[in-house]
């Protein structure tokens, strides 16, 4: 195959591919040992253990020339960027292009073998029948690494937890001496063996990757081990690099190493063990014309396959969720009123007892505190340690192990401490949890639900207050809540464990307790189990009636601002003439609702936390402004916090900072007399 794409390079390459030539034998190797119950993360060079565990090269050229039937992503990703979920071949989840992150989703799914295996019986049998995972006993898990990728923070974290609970993972790293055009000298103070045996309870070893025999006996070996054993290995394996870093980066333009390099070409080798073997001369060259025989007439054939077509752009970005209205008792007779923060912790509980796949899990959540803010609190007495636990701090691997986790069949609910911790986790959030299920073309959504408590109160000062929803709302693929009380979300936290795609629900410090003044409106009657509202339903919670001789104002906004545009209007002695639009979800943003409310009212005021350049409530007013511009009497307005760097710890720069009760009265009273 590599021989045939450099023969026909300008026809190939109009997309960037790489190949494993040098890499083929440890690849194949590992590939002939996997079954169809075991999770393979391959990297994007790991074209021959494609093929050793069933794929054909036709398969390989149709994601070769990005065409509509490729079987991984529908033309949307690159080469051997695979995604598979075929009854008998190892599950391929989505990843990116594996310079490292993938370690962590992989480990998720052996963090989710390792949970699964504490359950009882009855247990696992009830997750096997919420799932289409093929998951059993033995399963394991093999995440293919570039040396390069090694150096990568994100592969700490992998490497502590699988280290840390023992995971029946196998880290199998090909070494081929460089990164693109880095050497290993230049980049690396050790190996990845070297490193990995740093992490205690960890095993690993180091092979030719060009001896066959090595390779196959060492890997059998391992393998068996881990299938029966159940904890870690790397296998730190030595290849040459024999063809280009990528299509796109010639190996002419930088390497001085060729000639050593080919000398250890596994193909000689191989051929020799053959012969040695009791193979014919004739054998082998059979097996060579019969190879390049398939291999043209895979390519000649792919090349004549569509692309996609334009509509094909839109599909899979979400899968469909089965919570499409609002159902059951919001509130229920003789219920009392409780704290928000409550009502998502019975939330939780409430799908804990029904459901063994949902687990919960992030720094603190654990036994002995049950969350800083109490919102995991008696979960993990109630349901085990197994099911409610710590992790190290470990943003990335809260977030990024989701995919795993849900690939294995688990619903995981886990939690960032505070929304100025989000920012090591982004990388996993953006470039595995977001695009999973629209770059495997609908095969692997992520089912998970994100947890992050935000926003500013009681001088939190720079690194417990600040609001980043914006940054959040532009990584298309998750779907974001953000309620301002205690019912919306039970009825929001119960539509995200039903939803199939990945939530994040923000929920607002200042709001948990009521103890702020002016949020009251916070606390609910603890809606009903089956409570569920669904995603993209804004609530006019305070509609008023057009009159055509006065001025009116629709107030957009959605949590803590809901209060201050509620206590506002209250002190001004204006809730007939202001409406207020509590968006309670940011993707899907109900924009219907908005654009009713703001052209019945005229005048239209955004209301958010977050400071306002360059943010989501800017490109919220824009969309106001473009959509009822006949209708307006007044320019579309933004109120949020000063913008400045930080939340200072002092209470007077605080209070100076954010927004409040009076500033949102004046800001009304200055747009309704515009």
């Amino acid at each position: 195959m590599t021989e045939l794409y450099e023969e026909n390079f300008k026809i190939v390459s109009k997309y960037v591919h790489a190949t494993s030539r040098g890499h083929e034998v440890i690849q194949t190797a590992l590939g002939m040992q996997l079954l169809p119950q075991d999770y393979a993360f391959p990297y994007y060079r790991d074209d021959a253990m494609l093929l050793s565990i069933g794929m054909k090269p036709y398969d390989l050229m149709l994601q070769l020339l990005a065409k509509k039937d490729d079987p991984f992503s529908g033309g949307r990703t690159y080469y051997s960027h695979p995604s598979l979920k075929d009854d008998d071949k190892p599950k391929i989840p989505h990843q990116s292009s594996a310079t490292g992150m993938q370690a962590i989703p992989a480990t998720g799914v052996a963090l989710g073998f390792h949970y699964r295996e504490s359950l009882s019986e009855e247990q696992r049998e009830a997750v096997d029948a919420s799932s289409d995972s093929s998951v059993t006993s033995d399963s394991i898990v093999v995440c293919s690494l570039g040396d390069a990728s090694v150096t990568e923070g994100e592969i700490a974290e992998a490497f502590q937890m699988a280290a840390l609970k023992q995971l029946p993972i196998l880290y199998l790293v090909q070494d081929n001496g460089w990164d693109i055009s880095a050497s290993a000298a230049e980049t690396r103070a050790q190996n990845a063996a070297e490193y990995a045996a740093g992490f205690h309870g960890i095993e690993a070893i180091s092979i030719d990757g060009t001896d066959f025999e090595e390779s196959y006996n060492t890997l059998n070996e391992v393998i068996e081990k881990i299938r029966t054993e159940r904890r870690p290995f790397l296998v730190h394996a030595t290849v040459p690099l024999l063809n280009h870093h990528t299509s796109g980066v010639r190996m002419e333009f930088y390497r001085d190493d060729l000639e050593e390099a080919r000398s250890r070409d596994p193909y000689p080798r191989m051929r020799k063990l053959l012969l040695d073997n009791g193979f014919s001369e004739q054998d082998v060259e059979g097996y060579d014309a019969f190879a390049k025989a398939e291999v043209k007439k895979a390519l000649d054939l792919a090349l004549q396959q569509p692309d996609p077509e334009p509509a094909d752009l839109f599909t899979n970005d979400f899968a469909p969720t089965p919570i499409t209205e609002e159902k059951g008792e919001r509130s229920p007779e003789g219920a009392e009123k409780v704290v928000m923060v409550d009502c998502a912790l019975f939330a939780i509980e409430e799908l804990m007892k029904k459901h063994p796949e949902c687990l919960l899990y992030g720094q603190d959540v654990g036994g002995r505190l049950g969350g800083v803010f109490r919102e995991a609190a008696t979960l993990a007495q109630k349901f085990g340690d197994n099911r409610v636990f710590n992790t190290p701090i470990q943003e990335a691997f809260i977030i990024g192990s989701t995919v795993g986790m849900s690939a294995a069949g688990l619903k995981p609910i886990v939690e960032v401490q505070f929304a100025d911790y989000i920012w090591p986790g982004l990388n996993q959030l953006f470039t595995e949890v977001s695009r999973s299920c629209y770059l495997s073309n609908g095969k692997w959504p992520v089912s998970m639900i994100l947890r992050v408590p935000i926003g500013a109160y009681g001088s939190g000062g720079p690194y417990h207050s600040s609001s980043m929803e914006s940054v959040v709302s532009n990584i298309r693929g998750l779907k974001i809540a953000y309620p301002s009380n205690g019912a919306d979300l039970k009825g929001l936290m119960k539509a995200a464990y039903y939803d199939p795609n990945p939530v994040v629900i923000f929920e607002h410090k200042g709001l948990y307790w009521s103890k702020v003044k002016g949020t009251k409106g916070a606390m609910s009657v603890e809606p009903s189990e089956d409570y569920v509202l669904p995603f993209g339903k804004a609530w006019v919670l305070q509609e008023i009636w057009k009159k055509e001789e006065e001025e009116t104002l629709s107030i957009i906004t959605y949590g803590m601002g809901v209060h201050w545009a509620m206590n506002a209007t209250a002190e001004l002695g204006v809730q007939n003439r202001v409406e207020i639009v509590d968006l309670r979800t940011l993707h899907p943003l109900d924009y219907e609702t908005v654009v009713t409310s703001v052209k019945k009212c005229g005048k239209c005021l955004v209301v958010t936390e977050e400071p306002s350049d360059n943010s989501f409530s800017r490109a919220l007013q824009g969309r106001i402004q473009e959509e009822c511009f006949n209708y307006l009497d007044a320019p579309v307005m933004v109120i949020g916090s000063e913008n400045m760097p930080a939340i200072p710890l002092n209470s007077i720069l605080e209070e100076t900072m954010i927004p409040s009760t009076e500033k949102v009265k004046n800001k009304i009273e200055e747009i309704l007399n515009y």
